[in-house]
Order: C-alpha cells, then sequence, then structure tokens
C-alpha cells in the first residue's frame, strides 16, 4: 500500500471497540478532578470517538467545577472486554466502551438488537431501540451499569480472503469467532459451522498465518484494526448489526452526587448520539477506501440472499431463555413488522 494511501485509510480510524484515552501530555495539562472516573478502550488517542470523549470530559470537568473527570487508558492496556469487566467488578476501572460482546456480558437481553439479519437499515434499528428504552435503561440497572450512550459499531459483513458468495462457501471457510461469545456461535450453529475461537486481537495475525481466512467486522473496524490488509473479498449480505456503548458501574456513580451524575448524562448523551451518525458516514467512507486498495465486494443474487436470511434468523429462538427473553424477542419483531408496514422500501 502507499504512503498517501496508507494516511487517507488511517483518516477515518474510528474503532470499532470504542472509547480512546488522553495521552500523558493532555493529562499533566488538566488538573485532578476531585473524582476521576477510570475508563477503559481499546480505542486510540485521535479517532473520532476520542475527540467525542475528550469533549465530554471538558465539559463534565467544566459544569461540575472539577469535581468530576475521566481517566482515559488508551489502546488495550486494561485488557480485553472481559478482563476490564472483572476490573470493574473489581472496583480497580469504573466503566469503559464495550462492543455487543461486552454489553451482552452485563445485560444479556441486549443481544437480542445483534440478532442475524434483524435490521435492513438505520432507521429500523433506531426505531426499535428508541421504543424500548425504558426496558433497555432497566436491563442496564439491573446488571449494575449506566449507559450513557449507544454509540454503533454498524452493519457487520464477512470479509474473506476467497470469495463468499453462498452459504455453502461459508461453511467451507476458516473462519474466526469472537472466542466465549454465544451469540456468535448461535449464528454459526445455524449454518452447521465450527468456527476457530480467537480474542479479538489475534485476528490479524490469524489472517496472515492462514489460521483462519474470514471474520466478520463493519467496514470502519476491518480498516481501523488492518484485518483489510489480509482479505480479499467482502460479502454485500451484512450479517448483523454491532452495538456498542459507553457503560458507567452504578457503584462508582454512587461516589459522585445525582447532580453531577446528571450533568454527565446531560453532555454524553448529545455528543454519543452525534458520534453514531458520523460513524456511519464513516463505515461508508471505510468501504469505500478499501474497495480502492483492491478489495471486492460479492454481490449475491435474491434467491441467496434470502437463503441467508431464512438460515440465519432459524437462530432467534435459540437464543431465548439463554441471552433473552421471548417476551422481548417478540417486541422487538413486532415493533419492526409495524415499522414496515409503515414504512414500506421505495418503489412498493
Amino acid at each position: 500500500m502507499t504512503c498517501s494511501r496508507f494516511i487517507k485509510l488511517m483518516s477515518v480510524l474510528c474503532l470499532v471497540m470504542f472509547l480512546g484515552s488522553l495521552s500523558d501530555a493532555d493529562a499533566a495539562r488538566k488538573p485532578r478532578p476531585k473524582f476521576a472516573l477510570k475508563f477503559a478502550t481499546l480505542a486510540p488517542e485521535g479517532s473520532a470517538w476520542m475527540n467525542a470523549m475528550h469533549e465530554i470530559d471538558d465539559a463534565v470537568r467544566a459544569r461540575t467545577e472539577n469535581r468530576v473527570g475521566f481517566k482515559f487508558y488508551p489502546g488495550g492496556v486494561q485488557g480485553d472486554e472481559k478482563e476490564v469487566l472483572r476490573k470493574i467488578r473489581n472496583g480497580q476501572l469504573h466503566g469503559g466502551g464495550f462492543s455487543g460482546f461486552g454489553v451482552g456480558a452485563v445485560a444479556s437481553e441486549m443481544r437480542v438488537l445483534e440478532l442475524p439479519f434483524l435490521f435492513k437499515s438505520h432507521a429500523e434499528l433506531d426505531h426499535v431501540r428508541d421504543a424500548m428504552a425504558p426496558e433497555w435503561d432497566r436491563v442496564f440497572t439491573e446488571g449494575g451499569y449506566t449507559n450513557l450512550g449507544w454509540v454503533d459499531v454498524g452493519f457487520i459483513h464477512i470479509f474473506s480472503k476467497q470469495a463468499i458468495a453462498t452459504p455453502e462457501d461459508l461453511q467451507a471457510a476458516r473462519m474466526w469467532v469472537w472466542a466465549g461469545d454465544p451469540l456468535a456461535e448461535l449464528f454459526f450453529s445455524a449454518f452447521d459451522l465450527s468456527p476457530i475461537p480467537l480474542a479479538a486481537p489475534d485476528v490479524l495475525t490469524s489472517l496472515q498465518t492462514g489460521v483462519i481466512d474470514a471474520a466478520y467486522n463493519s467496514t470502519l473496524g476491518c480498516v481501523a484494526l488492518q484485518w483489510f490488509t489480509r482479505v480479499s473479498y467482502m460479502t454485500d449480505v451484512p450479517i448483523t448489526h454491532g452495538l456498542g456503548a459507553a457503560l458507567l458501574s452504578d457503584k462508582a456513580l454512587r461516589k459522585i452526587s445525582p447532580e453531577d451524575l446528571a450533568v454527565i448524562q446531560e453532555v454524553a448523551g448529545p455528543l454519543l448520539r452525534a458520534l453514531t451518525e458520523q460513524t456511519r458516514q464513516d463505515n461508508r467512507d471505510a468501504l469505500g477506501e478499501m474497495q480502492k486498495e483492491g478489495l471486492e465486494v460479492i454481490s449475491v443474487s435474491d434467491a441467496v440472499r434470502d437463503q441467508f436470511f431464512t438460515t440465519g434468523q432459524g437462530a432467534w429462538q435459540d437464543g431465548v431463555g439463554k441471552l433473552y427473553s421471548q417476551e422481548n424477542l417478540d417486541r422487538v419483531k413486532s415493533l419492526l413488522q409495524t415499522y414496515r408496514a409503515d414504512n414500506p422500501p421505495a418503489g412498493h
């Protein structure tokens, strides 16, 4: 890859697993707050997400007269999402930025929003998630957390070394699965696959060495984690939509006043919503950049697309009682059905 193209690719960098960190120099320029919320992340300094987090931190410090601020830990220095959650439970950390994997470990009911082949557009996702907002707040509270805001990963595609145009091609691939992710396991079981479980940081090396030859991610995530350098194809059927959220432990939040907590929520909400919109655009930009680098998008026929959807949706019921309730599954399906009836695709 040329240096100039690499710079262009990195200009859309906004890591899928969320949340960055202050550099030591930046932290040194800020007076220490009375209470610092220790917030861990896999994302680097300089991402669009980190810019938003700087804004949140600055505004919270200003509005609370430096009673509360954030201390960010960069680039996975506190470990993967499992390790971060363990440290939060132990009181070593106060919160973090999580993908659906980490969100589901806190509140498994949330995984109903990541079911395979559920949403066809961002508008559908926004409608269902907003309609059930009180339920999600309750689920997080029961799990011991407060959600500062959603920051979506985006639609998830399969990236591979060999073209995957049919379910049979998928079955022939050495597919990665995020080790310990029960929802992904349900999905791959529906396709009669035995994927290779790995931690997310091991995917790039495993693609390079041939341990795996296919993985799933958003287009932006594929750029940010440099997986695009080890694959040649993307299947144009999105298999799911990945969630992300900024979570704080309620145990930690009890150390600050309700008034200061309200400030954090008031500040974070709009900024994280704006970041979600930017991330959606960055996902589109990332795909274009990868195509310039030679990534080939594999289009499938309507019949094959229906085959993917039918098989994948067969996993929905398998998660009932394991990850989410029948009630929430039925509610999501009902909201989606109503939305689609009221908003038919153009031309219908």
